[in-house]
């Protein structure tokens, strides 16, 4: 039994957008990540940390589930940026069952217990007023919301130790977004994992700790396209 991450898939199996067209360590990804999932045991749990799909709606990121759910293990899904086929967790359950989805599920104001330790995650964002490119406050407010709503649903359950799992990055390049890590700071969050950086940007990427939670990048490409194992 083991505990795996990855973010930043970014499948495309049911619309014409590889990621093979920006060259380099992308060249080929859907073949690596197709065998290196291959490894997961029935008893594994699997986190992807957003942007699983291309996908614009559900219809077209089905097949993405379904070579996601031909996988053994759980597997369960946070929302990225771009996963523009995001419903409500209601609609997405209904359309898993509908579509006999068996073995994928969702972190989203909720969360998952592996071995006594508590999974919790949302996108996260990067607010920031005087930044056009970064969105709006309404959106920026919902997502902390959202990140308190799973950090309490654990704590609520009796979790002493968290895994929280961004899409995100909260601490990047030596800034943090203190609103996030100050709510990461009140709950017994152990490890951040976070994607959506990519090339040059990892260069801005941080892994270590900070003010006692140890944060990790963890995008496809920074992982040579192989989940981590992160727990036994």
């Amino acid at each position: 039994m083991a505990l795996y991450v990855i973010g930043d898939t970014h499948f495309s199996e049911g619309c014409d957008k590889p990621m093979d067209v920006f060259g380099g360590a992308w060249t080929g990804y859907r073949d690596k990540l197709v065998e290196s999932l291959s490894v997961l045991q029935p008893e594994d749990v699997l986190v992807l940390a957003g942007d699983f799909s291309w996908g614009m709606s559900l219809k077209e990121a089905l097949p993405d589930f379904r070579l996601l759910d031909s996988f053994p293990g759980k597997k369960l899904l946070i929302k990225g940026n771009h996963d523009y086929w995001w419903e409500t967790v209601s609609k997405m359950k209904r359309f898993f069952a509908e579509n006999t989805i068996e073995t994928i599920d969702f972190l989203h104001n909720s969360c998952y217990f592996y071995k006594g330790v508590a999974l919790c995650g949302t996108r996260g964002w990067f607010y920031d007023k005087n930044d056009p490119a970064a969105g709006d406050d309404k959106i920026f407010k919902r997502e902390l919301i959202r990140l308190e709503a799973s950090l309490k649903c654990a704590v609520d359950q009796g979790a002493e130790e968290i895994d929280c799992f961004l899409h995100y990055p909260p601490v990047f390049a030596g800034t943090e977004v203190p609103q996030i890590t100050e709510i990461l700071s009140r709950y017994p969050v152990r490890r951040v994992f976070y994607g959506h950086l990519h090339g040059d940007s990892l260069r801005g990427a941080f892994s270590g700790t900070r003010n006692g939670i140890y944060y990790s990048v963890v995008s496809a490409d920074a992982l040579r396209f192989r989940p981590i194992q992160i727990r036994e």
